[in-house]
């Protein structure tokens, strides 16, 4: 099942596959890297009624702090570009003014509410998220008319509309979707988020048109993963437990990394963003969703959008120029992802947790120190 053939075999008549027609179009046209869609918000965390945080948020936002922290910035190949809406009070500068979004006339910026309970042992499933403002919905004519390799779908509000996916599917030679931003439903009374079933959602019959789809263990009961994994890879991320990846004929476990959760919010998304960035770079999908594990574990040890140690990320950059060589990954021949453990796949996972052991280390220190400044 690992070779050229049988990778090639596998998902022929699949998204995973790339077509004649965006091969022929990509010869035609300059493609561009990663285009993200999905708006910035407001975050306001509160633990027993009381404020304990707030912040830029979003999926796009989680993201492009991934892409800016250890992808190449010289590489046109890796660049990434984004579509995003906000209102006349967007509070915030993203990326030092890197990836503007678009600013509605109209609508103010997402805002939304998360409670906690107070209790350490309180889980993720704990929360309850609320969306108080919504922006305006993104649409196909709002996506650049040019083309690029990977595309991205991380909606959190309801602004991703079925005809603005099928566009940037149209757009985009591999697509990866979060499932929430296909299944969440807000009540119109208070906001309170919830899940409808997919199949129900509008968004299922281009299922077979996109690579790969994320979902929370929280989400997973909305989804029909047996009937999904015949169309496109299921990332199933369960936060302590790691992850879990359902393809067409297989299934795997990619063990997590040590950290102490401060904060949930945006680990899935960050999650995302490294996973596709480890595809893109040429490691194989296990190495990429081990690369997931830790953007996700560095995550939740933070509030808000996570500051990486750079010193890290140098160390990481180097780590995939290496790994990258070994491991026949996405940008193999055929530009069929490889399902199966690279020979580095053990010591590729040594290195990343002897790094996530660092990054804690420093986040702690700089804790501390700015404990003492008060």
């Amino acid at each position: 099942m690992g070779s050229e053939e049988e990778k090639t075999t596998l998902y022929q008549s699949s998204s995973l596959a790339p077509t004649k027609e965006k091969e022929e179009a990509e010869e035609e046209e300059e493609v561009r890297g990663f285009l993200v869609v999905g708006n910035y918000c407001h975050d306001v965390l509160f633990r027993d009624g009381v404020v304990v945080g707030e912040g830029q948020g979003g999926a796009a936002s989680f993201v492009s702090n991934v892409f800016d922290s250890f992808l190449p910035s010289h590489s046109q190949v890796l660049e990434s570009s984004y579509v995003s809406k906000v209102g006349a009070d967007f509070a915030y500068t993203t990326s030092g003014g890197r990836h503007p979004p678009l600013v509605s006339a109209t609508a103010a910026t997402t805002l939304f509410h998360a409670h906690f309970p107070s209790l350490d042992t309180a889980e993720l499933a704990d929360r309850v998220l609320k969306r108080v403002h919504a922006c305006d919905p993104i649409l196909p004519s709002d996506l650049p008319g040019c083309r690029f390799r990977f595309g991205l779908a991380v909606g959190v509000g309801g602004e991703i509309l079925p005809c603005t996916l099928s566009r940037l599917i149209d757009l985009c030679g591999m697509v990866f979707v979060d499932a929430q931003a296909l299944i969440r439903i807000f009540d119109p009374a208070d906001g309170t988020v919830g899940l409808v079933p997919l199949r129900d959602s509008g968004f299922s019959e281009l299922l077979p048109r996109i690579g790969f789809l994320k979902a929370s263990a929280e989400e997973a009961p909305f989804l029909d993963i047996d009937e999904i994994r015949k169309w496109c890879c299921v990332i199933l991320t369960q936060g302590k437990d790691g992850c879990s990846l359902y393809w067409k004929d297989g299934h795997s476990q990619v063990l997590p990394f040590p950290t102490v959760q401060v904060d949930p919010t945006g680990a899935g998304d960050s999650f995302f963003g490294a996973f596709v960035a480890g595809l893109a770079m040429g490691l194989g999908v296990q190495e990429s969703a081990l690369l997931g594990n830790f953007f996700g574990s560095l995550t939740v040890g933070q509030i808000g959008i996570p500051k990486f140690d750079q010193r890290i990320m140098q160390k990481i950059k180097q780590e995939l120029g290496r790994n990258t060589t070994l491991c026949d990954g996405l940008c193999s021949r055929t530009g069929v992802p490889n399902f199966q453990k690279s020979v580095m796949h053990e010591e590729f996972r040594e290195f990343l947790f002897e790094a996530a052991k660092l990054q804690h280390t420093h986040s702690t220190a700089s804790l501390n120190n700015g404990k003492d400044e008060n």
